[in-house]
């Protein structure tokens, strides 16, 4: 064995070519190597990789910022700086306290179990307490997504399944065999919709999350089974939900997030293709994304999976039925399901644009190997030979029977003609904002139901805070930072007057200052390396309040 210097060279001139022949040559040195030389190589490779990938200066910044946020994030426990910190926290706790937690005369508080029970009249005094206490107005189209609403008739559906199957639970087919043919058809059905061939199968999940976590798992799992890769690594666009760096974190998936392209806001595949390797056991791409409602060129990156040998994961969570119905409705889409070779796995949340129950989503698979990839299976187990399908055991039966009634309730006529209101709603916002509002640009070209914008000309988080003031809550986002609207039945009747809204609020902008609001505020610390440690907090406080009584 030669000195690093060769070492570094040989393979430096190896990559040249393509990846994989750096694996190959990796290979090779390591039949020869001592155990230093084997370190020298291994972290050598993990540099060359990485500044492949990233380039020399895109690496250096991505280096950069990590040593800054670990230093600040230390800088900020010391006491002198720690005690300025819990104050500041202390404010913020306080105030999503109030923000948060809200009560009603009307309903005492239940820190323990009632001694005595409560008669159902008096709960269900108490149900329509709770549910009429002050909140965001989404009865009336005024918020982002969040609330999927198919219609009275369609929640009396969904509640005469709840109450018919509320016992009932996926784990024991034997004991609910109705449910077993419900879930088995809702998972047929959506296969359908995303023309998924006949080797097609899918399982059903409590939520996008769930769909997205089971498919890195099963990328992980074939990847280690077929190719023996020890150390994962998955390429997804920047843009990408939030659940695959959840599934990186949970399964130690090694994860690079790629930058988009500047012109369409889709992710730039050049930079996605230089950052695979032997080690990559998953591509992805979304149909839409969340933050911008962009559609990834999901062909190009089928292609790249083909080329390589690498599954293909499709985020079609947020676009779920509109998206599969927007052809039926004559919108034209560019290929992104089961359609386009490459494509591997894909996911859709019935209750989004299905409108299905809330706890309810469809994680698809080309065929039954990728599938049984996410399988648990313990035949060692004391409590007897154990097999679980999804990350839960147990599974609320009720809501995967809402799902089936929802479906067969709407049917295709219903959905087209909910993908026709919404699409319509979202191509109206997105028109007058371009025409009326030249203070606000429109990200991209967003084909679906997603509308996002920013801007050069005003704070747009202050935007979001005085819409918000007059009872609109629309999303905010960051990187840039902007904000989106996810059109829904109820709010694709009230765009007009969104906008209208959207236009006073930008007009008391222009030339207001330095931002106030405590959007505006929130996002300052979270865009600041000095304060990154400072968010996190106020994230985790967040997600105490939840369970404060």
């Amino acid at each position: 064995m030669d000195t690093l210097v060769d070492v570094v060279a040989t393979l430096s001139a190896v990559a040249e070519v393509t990846f994989y022949k750096i694996d190959e040559a990796y290979g090779n040195y390591v039949k020869n190597s001592t155990a230093y030389e084997l370190v020298v190589l291994k972290y050598g490779n993990i540099l060359l990789l990485n500044l492949i990938g990233y380039g020399p200066i895109g690496y250096a910044k991505l280096l950069f910022n990590s040593a800054s946020k670990y230093l600040f994030s230390k800088l900020l426990t010391l006491p002198w700086f720690k005690k300025s910190v819990d104050q500041e926290v202390a404010k913020v706790v306080e105030s999503l306290e109030t923000s948060l937690i809200k009560k009603t005369p009307e309903v005492e508080d239940f820190r323990t179990v009632p001694e005595h029970g409560f008669s159902e009249s008096q709960i269900t005094t108490m149900l329509h307490a709770l549910a009429d206490i002050d909140h965001t107005e989404w009865e009336n189209g005024k918020v982002s997504g969040a609330v999927y609403h198919g219609g009275e008739d369609v929640i009396n559906i969904q509640s005469e399944a709840f109450k018919t199957f509320c016992v009932a639970n996926q784990l024991h087919p034997d004991v609910f065999p109705g449910v077993r043919k419900m879930e088995a058809e809702v998972v047929s059905m959506v296969l359908n919709l995303f023309n998924a061939p006949e080797s097609g199968v899918g399982g059903t999940t409590s939520g996008g999350t769930e769909s997205l976590l089971l498919a890195c798992l099963s990328a992980k799992v074939r990847g280690w089974r077929k190719k023996g890769i020890t150390s994962p690594e998955m390429i997804i666009p920047v843009t990408a939900h939030a659940g695959f760096d959840k599934a990186s974190y949970y399964f130690g998936i090694k994860l690079h997030h790629v930058p988009l392209d500047p012109v369409t806001y889709k992710v730039d595949l050049k930079k996605m293709e230089r950052h695979i390797n032997g080690n990559t056991v998953l591509l992805a791409g979304s149909a839409p994304n969340f933050p911008h409602g962009i559609i990834d060129d999901i062909e190009s990156i089928g292609a790249l999976g083909q080329k390589y040998g690498i599954p293909v994961h499709v985020d079609g969570c947020l676009g779920s039925f509109i998206v599969a119905y927007m052809e039926k409705s004559g919108f034209e889409l560019p290929p992104f399901d089961f359609r386009v070779p490459g494509v591997t796995s894909i996911s859709c949340d019935t209750h989004k644009y299905g409108f299905a129950p809330k706890g309810s989503s469809i994680i698809m698979y080309r065929n039954s190997e990728l599938r049984a990839d996410q399988y648990y299976i313990n035949t060692e187990w004391t409590g007897g030979i154990y097999g679980s399908p999804t990350l839960a055991g147990s599974r609320p039966g009720a809501l995967m029977v809402g799902c089936w009634a929802t479906l067969i309730k709407m049917g295709d006529d219903g959905y087209i003609a909910s993908c026709k209101d919404i699409i319509n709603g979202a191509r109206l916002m997105k028109s007058r904002i371009k025409k009326e509002i030249p203070e606000l640009e429109i990200i991209g070209d967003p084909l679906a139901s997603v509308i996002s914008f920013k801007s050069e000309e005003i704070n747009i988080y202050e935007l979001a805070d005085k819409l918000s003031k007059r009872g609109w809550h629309l999303s905010a986002l960051q990187k840039p930072a902007a904000l989106h609207m996810a059109v829904t039945r109820l709010s694709a009747k009230v765009i007009d007057e969104l906008v209208d809204t959207i236009k006073e609020c930008v007009d008391e902008l222009k030339g207001s200052g330095p931002a106030k609001g405590d959007t505006a505020a929130l996002y300052g610390v979270a865009g600041s390396i000095k304060t990154q440690g400072v968010a996190d907090r106020l994230v985790e406080a967040f997600l105490d309040t939840l369970y404060k009584v």
